[in-house]
């Protein structure tokens, strides 16, 4: 278990948790994530325990944005993803939660200070839906013997960990 610090950018909102799965290795390049956060066409989150976050500064500040999964389908049948809570004074994204699994949190590796390990090997996630500038499979070179899926892997962010102990 490790023991994370986190800000937004000009420093009104600070927060700590505890972290199993603290290595930054996996890159989401969903819509969801390239739009609202992901400067270089995805976003990298890490796993922390719920229960342990504490925001210890700006709590009240912290506010959240929920998307919807698919603007595409009837607004009838639209779902809202998880809740990405962020500064309102920087726009930093700082970490995601989901009522599907209130266990977790999954805070975004660029607003975390505490030095993170490496990564020795990485992934990229929903490719389907990446901008094919950004896409790492359109790039010569880029990612080399990583791991690119269309979709979801079938691991979990906790069981990948789990499979890399040595990290």
């Amino acid at each position: 278990m490790k023991h994370l610090h986190g800000s937004c950018h000009c420093g009104a909102v600070e927060f700590e948790f505890d972290s199993s799965a603290p290595v930054p290795f996996m890159r989401c390049y969903c819509s969801i994530c390239r739009k609202t956060s992901g400067g270089g066409g995805y976003s990298i989150n890490i796993m922390g325990m719920s229960d342990s976050l504490r925001v210890t500064k700006g709590k009240d500040t912290v506010r959240s944005y929920r998307a919807i999964k698919d603007k595409n389908v009837p607004k009838s049948e639209q779902v809202l993803c998880q809740n990405r809570y962020f500064c309102p004074t920087c726009a930093s994204y700082l970490w995601a939660h989901s009522e599907e699994w209130p266990e977790w949190i999954y805070p975004y590796a660029s607003a975390i200070d505490t030095e993170l390990p490496v990564p020795k090997q990485m992934a990229s996630i929903l490719l389907e839906n990446a901008a094919k500038w950004a896409d790492p499979r359109n790039i010569p070179g880029r990612d080399a013997g990583n791991e690119m899926f269309d979709k979801y892997p079938s691991y979990s962010l906790e069981q990948w960990h789990k499979n890399h102990p040595d990290i």
